[in-house]
């Protein structure tokens, strides 16, 4: 028995409300199933990143030339040594690395890995001064 003056949710508004939050929720999930993706990426290339400036801290004396390896936790490195402008100076008819003369050479680190089916990577790129070294006896 009801009274004259009490008013309740017919059954259609509560399916109407039950649809609406679960749109809702369904929209907050993936959000943050996004923000969780993106944070996980993110952590990556910092930790990519770094790998290469430890990579460049410890190379020391570089030589001209590409290493690569194994880094370790999926990741792998690759160090690209190579002196700067030589093309203009071969042409002038001197040699860039002439035994003895001060050499700008250039330094690219890079850390790649593969996420999500693909391969990302990070690269570091610096110059460095250096003497080229004597020629061999």
């Amino acid at each position: 028995m009801t009274c004259k003056g009490e008013h309740g949710f017919t059954l259609l508004e509560v399916l109407i409300a039950f649809v609406i939050a679960a749109l809702a929720l369904g929209a907050l999930s993936q959000g943050a199933a996004g923000g969780l993706q993106s944070a996980r990426v993110s952590g990556h290339y910092q930790e990519a990143l770094s790998r290469a400036r430890s990579r460049l801290a410890t190379l020391g004396t570089p030589v001209p030339g590409e290493q690569s390896g194994d880094d370790g936790g999926g990741y792998s490195w690759q160090v690209r040594v190579a002196p700067i402008a030589t093309a203009g100076r071969a042409r002038e008819g001197i040699d860039p690395m002439r035994p003895g003369r001060a050499v700008l050479l250039g330094v690219t680190v890079r850390i790649s890995w593969r996420m999500d089916g693909g391969e990302r990577d990070v690269a570091l790129a610096t110059e460095r001064v250096t003497t080229a070294p004597p020629e061999p006896p």
